[in-house]
């Protein structure tokens, strides 16, 4: 493991230690394999150096790279970057089955020109959405605006759905709790807004809303949005606050009503358990309510200091356990048929390290779908006697 100057790395290298930002952005985890465009994206941050792997450093580069001298204890406590706990993918214990198996779909999607080209245009719009945002922020709305529909919509064309879904989940290396976030929010509600068959004007107004839900969040301390440990009750009410602080920025622009109100409801449930205002049901705004399942649902996949990132089957489970109650039926019920089918015939690991392939889909349980495994045997997650099985995740 060695220690480079961010201005000494070449595209190819491997990560050893997460890299994060100062303001505790995850912009690199362990195992990330580095691109051009990633690179540019650490010079923005102003990363000063990176851990990576000496195997993956070129042999007539080794020789030559310049290995950082140790920080002094002050420069540590700003700019030294620090692994976050339980952020990384657990290693698989199927018998018999290495990492780089488990991770083969990963690497091939990511060796592909189409993954390529997705990546630095998904970079393009990290940097911008937080200019963006600042122009928002600042009243210049209708051209801030424009740009962003007009990068997250080219971001978003010519996919399918499990196209889309792979890559966001491919791009969790750049993964942070606004800016990423909200971009991933915008592609999933469009992709919701296009399987309830929306019109073109309604797709780029709720692809509008995806990217703003967030915005309020540029208004939370820094220290309490990536706090890396338990919330204090009066933090935890300062993140609430996001929600509020995201309207009073937008409420008085001219901006579609339905984007100002994914900003202040996207934390509403239709049960009535959700914030500010604890609205039920059909007081809730279509929109904001997409929105809102499109939230939980990226928060969901991403890793978390406490936790691995749940694929989508667990997400889909977590829906099935108390969505119903707490999500609009109607769009909850076609996010979990699609989301279901994206991966309808792909390879999977089950807990008990079985590997194998979904080949049916259990409507009244999507998240327990008939698996064909590798032996050749088929086992029915619905049924009882399978119920202490369940998909761990996509291969």
């Amino acid at each position: 493991m060695t220690k480079i100057n961010v201005n000494r790395l070449q595209s190819g290298m491997v990560v050893t230690k997460p890299v994060v930002t100062k303001r505790g952005q995850v912009i690199a985890s362990e195992g990330t394999v580095l691109t051009a465009q990633l690179i540019a994206r650490l010079s923005f941050y102003r990363v000063p150096s990176v851990m990576v792997d000496e195997n993956s450093i070129p042999d007539e580069q080794l020789a030559e790279v310049e290995i950082l001298s140790s920080l002094d204890e002050e420069a540590s406590a700003s700019s030294e970057l620090t692994a976050e706990p339980d952020a990384t993918e657990p290693e698989s214990t199927t018998p018999g089955r290495s990492r780089e198996e488990t991770a083969s779909h990963k690497q091939k999607l990511q060796s592909t020109p189409q993954f390529q080209a997705f990546q630095t245009s998904y970079t393009k719009n990290m940097i911008t959405l937080q200019n963006d945002f600042d122009q928002i922020i600042a009243g210049n709305v209708d051209h801030a605006c424009a740009h962003l529909l007009q990068e997250a919509s080219q971001l978003f064309a010519s996919k399918t759905s499990l196209e889309l879904f792979d890559m966001i989940h491919t791009m969790r290396s750049v993964d942070d709790s606004v800016y990423a976030h909200s971009l991933n929010v915008a592609l999933i509600s469009r992709a919701i807004g296009k399987w309830m068959q929306f019109s073109k004007s309604d797709l780029d107004t709720l692809t509008l809303a995806g990217l703003l839900h967030d915005i309020g969040k540029t208004q939370i301390p820094p220290e309490i949005l990536n706090k890396q440990g338990a919330l204090t009750d009066e933090e935890f009410d300062i993140i609430r606050s996001h929600a509020k602080l995201g309207h009073r920025i937008l409420k008085n622009t001219d901006l579609d009503l339905r984007v100002k109100l994914a900003a202040l409801q996207h934390h509403e449930r239709f049960d009535g358990s959700g914030y500010p205002r604890g609205l039920e049901s059909d007081e809730i705004d279509t929109f904001a309510s997409i929105v809102a399942i499109a939230d939980v649902y990226d928060a969901m996949t991403a890793a978390r200091s406490y936790r691995a990132p749940k694929c989508a089957f667990q997400v889909i489970a977590a829906f099935e356990s108390d969505g119903f109650q707490k999500y609009n039926p109607k769009v909850i019920f076609t996010f979990l048929q699609r989301v279901a089918a994206c991966y309808n015939n792909s390879r999977v690991l089950l807990n008990d390290g079985t590997a194998g392939r979904v080949v049916f889909l259990n409507k009244n349980a999507l998240s327990r779908p008939i698996i064909e495994t590798d032996e050749d045997d088929m086992i029915d997650l619905s049924s009882s006697e399978n119920k202490e099985l369940f998909i761990k995740a996509i291969l």
